[in-house]
């Protein structure tokens, strides 16, 4: 099965760690949408966020996307935590193949990157309620964006991997049934 499919949620959730393994275990490239636009900024997006500012930023992001979209063939993309906020993101996710959201609770990715300096928008005083915070804003922009949602919480990476394959599975035999 080729796939091509992206994946959404907070930072923190899951993309890359479960999209690399989803990547290497189906055969297409992996590409992880932060690491690149890092590499093309020449910068670390927290030290891009302090010089520029996040709109400066969102544009980047934006033009990035666009562009790794209308490569052809097999991808598993993850995207930044914050790539869902513009409407033409959204669009641009739903056309490259099938959107699934990571979906974890504030406190659970708390536990997760609580030692992480490298997040901008949670190098705040306290990072839990800027995550309960981003989440409520978010939510329901994953879930207009996507077609699946898996539920993260404590599964392990490899169980995680496995609930994507059997909904992207269920999607190409069109047995599926879309997020709500």
């Amino acid at each position: 099965m080729q796939i091509r499919c992206a994946l959404v949620g907070m930072p923190g959730s899951g993309k890359s760690t479960v999209g690399r393994q989803l990547a290497h275990r189906t055969g297409v490239p992996f590409i992880d949408l932060d690491h690149r636009l890092e590499q093309s900024l020449g910068t670390s997006i927290r030290s891009f966020f302090a010089t520029e500012g996040e709109a400066r930023f969102r544009d980047l992001e934006s033009e990035m996307l666009a562009e790794v979209a209308q490569q052809p063939g097999g991808m598993v993309l993850s995207t930044g935590g914050g790539a869902v906020l513009r409407p033409e993101n959204r669009q641009v996710l739903r056309a490259l193949g099938t959107v699934l959201y990571l979906r974890a609770s504030p406190e659970e990715i708390f536990k997760r990157i609580r030692h992480d300096r490298s997040r901008p928008l949670l190098q705040v005083p306290n990072p839990l309620e800027r995550l309960r915070e981003l989440l409520a804003q978010r939510d329901g922009l994953y879930r207009e964006t996507a077609h699946y949602v898996i539920e993260t919480g404590r599964p392990t990476v490899s169980t995680l991997v496995n609930m994507v394959m059997m909904q992207l599975e269920m999607a190409a035999s069109g047995a599926g049934e879309p997020a709500a």
